[in-house]
């Protein structure tokens, strides 16, 4: 009942889009979107007031003319019923900027509601409240005494209730007016259907059995692609030492104490004094326990402990967290190395390189022979020889056998076209389109009503993005991030 009523949620199942970036960057960005969740829920009043007392005088934002006071946006924090324990406990999430950015956007819809002359007459507001189900009794008559058990319920006043409900009737008309801007023709709904259920044979066949194989990739081979790629094969390499630090080996019991977290405060002072690792571990005894890596890079076998001293490699020395160990750790050297093809490990991974890259050159020279219109009929036949097979697809959403993205493809092209397409397996195929069967349309199918709903839908979304876009450039928005500032140390 509450949420039918008292939540503010857009009409019609308009898709629900986030604010872009971060708050400080909304200046910038302009609205970036205004379709949000607006919920109004019984006002709760923590007294934040007098911690503001020049509040009115303080602009938190401004929306072209349109000052927002600090006083403003403690009496929405005020109205939504979010604790100050819970702001407190969120803090480091952007509570208080994603609370903003929805204000901000409030007040921007009441100023396109304004824009509009959107008004919603008593006569409207009161047959909304008398037609609700909630308050009507079994002969669907409107019972006063139902309404006001919800208010008392609730907590809210009739007047505050009905302003709610009165600011919600004039956001839904403002998406209704909206969002009506246009009405797809009959004739494309039914030529969309069409195109997206028509049933396509296809001629397919895969091309794994026509690459090079791995196998007759020779030394030669792998030396001309590490000479021609020799910029994006280098990789950086590292020697490095570090020790393991724990309760155990540092203060000798297994617990985290006051006193291991002050050792670990006085390495961490060493570290920013530059004393090197050597004298710092000397200072621990902890000698014996040095671990020495050379020539260490990332490779596909992951180590923890190895990488993450690798990405910390910009640091002479660090201390790192790991589990229940802190790593000493000290770079002893870094170099950036070729390939090495004497080494079997990296010879392999080089033949597999120049593999992948067969395979995309083959790929690449079948596209440029479609688009310049040269393969045809027999290029295919020649190629497939006899692993070609037939598939009849039923719809655009039938990829049983390719993906979703590759039913796209197929369904956009006309009667035999070429094209390259592939399944979830990420297996590569070349497919012809040799026909297609039209979908007959029985206006009163669950398909074709389940369609139209759907294209309608679309299409209003489509028209909101547009309208989303026009937000963007009619209204300039400026955060104040001194005042923003002074509101979040409040709560600190």
């Amino acid at each position: 009942m509450k949420n039918l009523i008292y939540s503010f949620v857009f009409y019609r199942s308009i898709n629900i889009y986030n604010m872009l970036g971060s708050l400080r960057n909304f200046a910038k960005t302009k609205i970036a979107a205004v379709f949000i969740f607006l919920i109004a829920v019984p006002f709760v009043f923590w007294g934040m007031g007098d911690a503001f007392n020049s509040g009115n005088k303080n602009n938190i934002a401004k929306i072209n003319k349109t000052n927002i006071s600090t006083q403003d946006f403690i009496e929405y924090l005020n109205s939504t019923g979010v604790t100050k324990q819970t702001i407190q406990g969120r803090m480091n999430e952007g509570i208080i900027e994603e609370l903003l950015s929805t204000l901000i956007s409030t007040t921007l819809l009441d100023l396109e509601i304004d824009d509009f002359d959107i008004i919603i007459s008593e006569k409207t507001l009161t047959k909304k409240i008398k037609n609700n189900k909630s308050f009507l009794d079994e002969n669907n008559v409107f019972q006063r005494t139902e309404y006001e058990k919800f208010l008392l319920t609730n907590n809210m006043t009739a007047p505050g209730f009905e302003i709610a409900l009165k600011d919600r009737e004039k956001q839904k008309h403002l998406f209704d007016y909206v969002g009506a801007g246009s009405i797809t023709p009959k004739f494309i709904i039914d030529k969309n259907f069409k195109e997206q259920n028509n049933k396509l044979n296809v001629k397919y066949f895969s091309l794994n059995t026509l690459y090079k194989s791995e196998d007759t990739i020779t030394k030669d081979d792998v030396i001309k692609f590490v000479e021609e790629n020799i910029d994006q094969l280098n990789k950086e390499h590292i020697d490095f030492s570090y020790v393991l630090i724990n309760p155990k080996n540092l203060i000798g019991i297994d617990e985290f104490n006051q006193s291991f977290f002050d050792k670990i405060d006085t390495i961490e002072n060493d570290i920013s004094k530059n004393i090197n690792f050597k004298k710092i571990v000397s200072n621990l005894e902890l000698e014996s326990e040095i671990i020495s890596i050379k020539d260490f890079s990332l490779t596909e076998e992951r180590k923890e402990i190895e990488d993450k001293i690798f990405n910390m490699r910009f640091d002479q020395v660090g201390l790192i967290e790991n589990n229940d160990n802190y790593i000493l750790f000290n770079i002893d050297k870094t170099e950036s190395k070729s390939p090495d093809i004497n080494n079997n490990k990296s010879f392999s991974q080089m033949k597999k390189l120049v593999f992948e890259k067969n395979k995309f050159d083959f790929h690449r020279k079948i596209l440029e022979e479609i688009n310049d219109n040269v393969f045809n009929e027999d290029s295919f036949n020649k190629l497939g020889k006899d692993i070609i097979e037939d598939i009849t697809l039923d719809s655009i959403k039938d990829n049983k056998k390719f993906t979703s993205n590759s039913m796209k493809v197929l369904y956009s092209l006309p009667i035999g076209t070429f094209t390259l397409i592939n399944d979830e397996k990420n297996i590569i195929y070349l497919a012809k389109i040799q026909s297609l069967t039209e979908k007959v349309i029985n206006p009163e199918s669950p398909e074709y009503k389940s369609f139209v709903t759907t294209q309608l839908s679309s299409d209003r979304k489509n028209i909101l993005k547009s309208y989303d876009l026009f937000l963007n450039e009619k209204y300039e928005v400026d955060i104040n991030n001194q005042t923003l500032d002074r509101v979040k140390n409040y709560f600190k």
